[in-house]
């Protein structure tokens, strides 16, 4: 599959490619190009629907951005560290450890920047 996605260049805005790439690897990309405008207008719109209202961004917790923008991703995350919590304490033997991190998030960051590893600063050298 061809990208337009240019790794490195400072001026690409990273945000509209990283929803370019969420977008072409939907199942329902069209393997043909669209018949006209109209169709490809439907299909992004119902691809950006989806991208808001249905689909859990795993950098969010797993919430929507509609609901994180509505402010629910505390409540939905309380509640599911409150299942979890429960479901442990019904089965001992099922968790070795501590259950998920399941905090909200504070700010989110495309392509963050990475913290070094120990040991890592010198291996081209």
């Amino acid at each position: 599959m061809s990208t337009f996605s240019r790794p490195s260049v400072s001026n690409d805005n990273h945000y509209s490619e990283s929803l370019f790439r969420a977008l072409k690897y939907r199942p329902s990309y069209p393997a043909q190009p669209f018949t006209d405008l109209h169709a490809a207008r439907v299909w992004v719109h119902d691809f950006v629907e989806w991208y808001n209202k249905e689909h859990r961004h795993s950098a969010i917790k797993f919430v929507t951005p509609v609901q994180r923008h509505a402010a629910e991703d505390a409540k939905i995350l309380a509640y599911r560290k409150q299942v979890h919590e429960q479901a442990r304490l019904e089965n001992l033997m099922r968790w070795s450890g501590h259950i998920r991190n399941w905090e909200p998030i504070k700010d989110v960051y495309l392509n963050a920047e990475k913290p070094a590893v120990v040991g890592e600063e010198n291996k081209d050298a």
